[in-house]
């Protein structure tokens, strides 16, 4: 049997609603003879009777009646996804899935998710805690919308990847200890520390910066999770070399930061598929923008 026409359904369940055939065409806005058709190809596909036509009042009939109730569930179901589509193409609504690592997420995430509940609440924000190289081909497959990355990236087809913010990346240190002014790789190589996870950039540019200088040093411990990071450097675990974003919440008293040197700058960049972006996608970009480093 085929599928049933929505509008054929439509057409049954307003004959019912009005108990004329010509109500229903007026208020349908179509002929007579269509609303007739309607009725006529519902009834032979389904092999059954389903309007009775009184001299007053047109009924449906038991079998006319089951099928009116779940025609009226299947026409409510069908006008919200219509409804639901509208407001997704005039921004109003919709969905953004967007990568970013766990840095990105304590800090600077949060801010542009802000501003999309202030300015479009009604956008889910969907995301996934990846390193650079995971969103990048999450990207190319079209299973993410955007992404916070490390820069640089080589170059991906179809996803476009601009410039976002650049920030130093810092000694962070236990406010006990005697430091230097600034800190250097061999002075930190000799003390304990917690480095970031080796899946990560950050990771390799901090070994190059100890590479650079010939220091080879070992971490005591190795997490992909900043906050946990700061949470050790602070009890006096050891020291970390971390992104200090500008305007971030005011460290644990226990901690301190100082400059590295040679200094240390990490860079990130915003990709997204090139083309064809939701309205959606298109606010998500404009909230990250607004938190672009100035």
């Amino acid at each position: 049997m085929r599928e049933l026409n929505l509008d054929q359904l439509r057409t049954l369940v307003t004959i019912a609603e009005l108990g004329s055939f010509a109500a229903a065409a007026q208020t349908l806005h179509l002929a007579a003879p269509t609303v007739s058709l309607h009725v006529a190809e519902l009834e032979s596909r389904l092999g059954a009777t389903l309007l009775l036509r009184q001299r007053q009042r047109v009924v449906p009939t038991g079998v006319g009646q089951g099928l009116i109730d779940r025609a009226r569930r299947l026409l409510a179901d069908a006008d919200a996804a219509v409804e639901e589509v509208a407001r997704q193409v005039k921004g109003r609504s919709g969905r953004v899935r967007l990568g970013a690592s766990t840095g990105a997420l304590a800090w600077l995430l949060p801010q542009a998710i802000e501003i999309m509940g202030r300015e479009h609440s009604e956008v889910d924000v969907q995301v996934a805690v990846l390193t650079s190289q995971e969103t990048m081909a999450r990207l190319q497959e079209g299973t993410l919308d955007i992404g916070l990355v490390a820069l640089p990236q080589a170059a991906v087809k179809g996803v476009q990847i601009v410039p976002w913010r650049r920030d130093p990346v810092m000694a962070f240190l236990p406010s006990g200890w005697a430091v230097p002014r600034t800190i250097t790789p061999a002075w930190l190589a000799a003390r304990p520390l917690i480095l970031i996870d080796a899946s990560t950039r950050l990771h390799r540019m901090t070994m190059d910066w100890f590479a650079a200088a010939g220091e080879q040093p070992k971490a005591r411990i190795a997490l992909n999770f900043n906050d946990a990071i700061k949470s050790l450097v602070a009890a006096g675990y050891g020291a970390a070399v971390l992104p200090r974003e500008e305007g971030a919440a005011a460290l644990d008293p226990r901690m301190v930061t100082l400059p590295l040197s040679p200094r240390l700058w990490r860079a990130l960049g915003l990709a997204h598929r090139v083309g064809g972006s939701e309205p959606a996608t298109r606010h998500m970009l404009a909230a990250l923008a607004a938190i672009r480093q100035r």
